[in-house]
């Protein structure tokens, strides 16, 4: 009798994991779209409840919404932040300490300017006016009491280069408070995996696009991605040319005011949260080539695939701290 009841125990188990198969959501999102799949033994594909965490997101920190928390702060309004908010923030001033200022989410009014943002210039750019943004540029100037951002008046926030990773690790979070414990959630290509692909039975498989001028697309290099989050920035598709050709990325220069002039055409970093990887990807892509590998070392948590263009104008690939082991 014991190994008759034993037995069906293991049937039902069994039948239970093969009942595990692939769900996948999709839409617009932040501008770009979103992809999500995970293993589930429901029909329930939860897409009312993630377009609220998308809603509630957008409403704290997208400065693309006039009613939004980070807009009405940037009109020096007093605003009481929320929890989204206050996460962004906290991880916005690690990595600008660890990074020197190179990340620094206070660049606002001069991605502006150069009409890389959400508002449209309001005046011709020159050198006298890229200093006098400059005043504004520095987030040690800025600190959060009680959910209040203490601020300069004038001084414009952007999280751009970190909310889209944060959305996805809380996209993630939901899933794994829904008791899922295999799924790879895409925002735009920003990406956290956990698991794998039951539908396949292997890791998730990405990949990091070439980083082609003319808009075509073509993949570097895939590989498996698990239990692990990537986030890629790059410079090949917003950039602007000066009168000698040369290529300015749409990542400004905190000490100078204007576009990075790098040779970096792409980075991928693959860390435990896509907040983080988002963050460092934005920050190693304005660092140049030796700086970047001087900071790498320093962080061998972080892995790194770093696209770029030698002087004889072809790519060449750094692939740091284990990227694709």
């Amino acid at each position: 009798m014991k190994k008759v009841i034993i037995l069906l125990f293991v049937f039902s188990i069994f039948s239970c994991e093969q009942e595990l198969k692939n769900t996948k959501v999709s839409g617009p999102v932040f501008g770009t779209f979103y992809e999500i799949t995970f293993a589930s033994q429901s029909n329930e594909n939860y897409q009312k409840q993630i377009d609220s965490l998308f809603f509630i997101i957008n409403k704290s920190m997208s400065n693309y919404q006039a009613d939004s928390d980070i807009s009405k702060l940037n009109r020096n309004e007093v605003v009481n932040v929320d929890n989204h908010f206050t996460k962004v923030f906290y991880a916005s001033k690690k990595l600008y300490r660890e990074t020197e200022g190179v990340f620094d989410p206070t660049i606002g009014k001069l991605v502006n300017a150069w009409d890389f943002g959400s508002e449209k210039p309001k005046a011709k750019l020159d050198s006298v006016k890229i200093d006098s943004l400059k005043r504004y540029v520095g987030f040690n100037k800025m600190g959060l009491v009680d959910s209040t951002v203490k601020k300069e008046d004038g001084a414009f926030l952007d999280f751009n280069a970190i909310a889209k990773g944060y959305a996805v690790d809380v996209i993630g979070e939901f899933l794994e408070s829904k008791a899922i414990e295999n799924y790879m959630v895409n925002i735009g290509g920003e990406l956290r995996t956990k698991g794998v692909n039951i539908d396949k039975q292997n890791p998730w498989t990405v990949g990091v696009e070439n980083p082609n001028f003319d808009d075509t697309q073509s993949t570097n290099i895939v590989l498996g991605l698990k239990d692990k989050a990537m986030a890629t920035s790059g410079t090949y598709r917003k950039f602007k040319l000066d009168a000698s050709g040369n290529r300015y990325a749409h990542i400004i220069n905190t000490k100078t005011g204007f576009p990075s002039k790098t040779s970096i055409l792409s980075v991928s970093i693959i860390a435990d949260t896509c907040m983080l990887a988002d963050g460092y990807a934005t920050a190693i892509q304005a660092m140049g080539i030796e700086d970047a590998k001087d900071f790498l070392f320093r962080h061998p948590e972080l892995k790194a695939y770093i696209i770029f263009e030698n002087e004889a104008k072809e790519f060449e690939v750094l692939n740091l701290n284990g990227f694709t082991e």
